[in-house]
């Protein structure tokens, strides 16, 4: 066989090889496309295409700097929502095929749509670009946004007579507020720090770095152990109490056909978090131990009333008056009281 004839022969191997790679590559593709709606539950396992594992020696699934070869939904390497992953693919032959993937793993049993009952309504503040809502006693502490217009204020619900404020440096977005003994804890949205108020007087006494892995601030809120914060993703962050600079752990959010971001202002109450999805008139109802969806409500009917810009003046105030909620939004007129059915 003349060297010609060995080049034809290798070159015909090789493009067989070739086809035979992006066969096995799009028959993964389409697998996981399939999949992306329908999604997991921990414990599934990944039933790739026959196509795929017949050709492989092994294969393994990346995230990040972390690996597994089980093709199974573990929580120890996934989390709930969407889960960026790489799958490595060995041949027979020892060649290694990657193709990257996102798998959605979503909460095994369904949200339980929570309804509710206007029973009261108060004035607020219609300039008020609302970020952080809260309620102690009869007094709302609220955290308001925009640069040049954010501040942290206090008022008694049913007025919008500032009791005490405190200003912000027009380079400052504020966002979600949080309550912690004599202090009350405000984050900022792109500056990477939060700041610490006296609780009576709103007198700024000290600042702190939020964690790097939060890429933004947004929500805050405290269950009485742990802060725990959002950051416009999937996930929420639990922060140490006595230095919220430091993340204690975190958990992402998702329900049962659905995974969830832009999570937005928070508000703990009774073992549950409770959270609004950023433009959506919905509010969550969030297991804090796993980020299973456990619940949500639909305030459509209340957005309606409030809303005419859906990019701006959206809702995003939540606080519990005993068991009744609070709900407002930014630049909204009222502030409603419902009682959960």
């Amino acid at each position: 066989m003349n060297l010609r004839i060995v080049s034809i022969v290798f070159a015909l191997v090789f493009l067989v090889s070739c086809n035979k790679d992006k066969e096995i590559l799009n028959t993964l593709n389409d697998y996981n496309l399939s999949m992306e709606s329908k999604g997991y539950h921990f414990g599934d396992a990944l039933e790739l295409p026959k196509e795929v594992t017949d050709n492989a020696e092994s294969i393994s699934i990346s995230f990040g700097d972390k690996e597994t070869s089980k093709l199974v939904v573990d929580p120890e390497f996934f989390t709930l929502g969407d889960n960026p992953v790489t799958f490595n693919i060995k041949k027979k032959g020892g060649e290694i095929l990657n193709q990257d993937a996102t798998i959605n793993v979503f909460a095994k049993n369904p949200e339980a749509i929570l309804t509710y009952e206007i029973i009261k309504e108060y004035p607020h503040d219609p300039k008020s670009f609302t970020q952080g809502f809260q309620i102690e006693g009869n007094t709302i502490y609220e955290s308001d946004g925009q640069n040049g217009e954010s501040r942290i204020w206090k008022y008694t619900l049913g007025t919008t007579t500032p009791i005490a404020q405190t200003a912000q440096p027009d380079e400052v977005f504020s966002e979600g507020c949080a309550i912690l003994g004599d202090k009350i804890y405000q984050l900022t949205w792109r500056n990477k720090k939060g700041f610490v108020y006296d609780k009576s007087s709103l007198k700024l006494l000290s600042e702190f770095p939020y964690p790097n892995v939060m890429g933004e601030g947004w929500g805050l809120t405290h269950d009485g152990k742990n802060f725990i914060a959002s950051d416009g993703t999937k996930n929420i962050y639990f922060l140490d109490s006595s230095d919220p600079s430091k993340m204690v752990r975190y958990i992402s959010v998702a329900g049962n056909t659905e995974a969830y971001d832009q999570l937005n202002e928070l508000e703990y109450h009774k073992g549950f978090i409770y959270a609004n999805v950023w433009q959506k008139p919905i509010i969550l109802k969030i297991n804090p131990a796993n980020g299973e969806v456990v619940g949500k409500f639909d305030f459509t009917a209340i957005d309606k009333l409030n809303t005419k810009d859906p990019t701006n003046d959206v809702l995003n105030g939540i606080a519990f008056k005993g068991d009744n909620m609070l709900v407002t939004g930014k630049l909204w007129s009222k502030i409603y009281e419902v009682s959960i059915k």
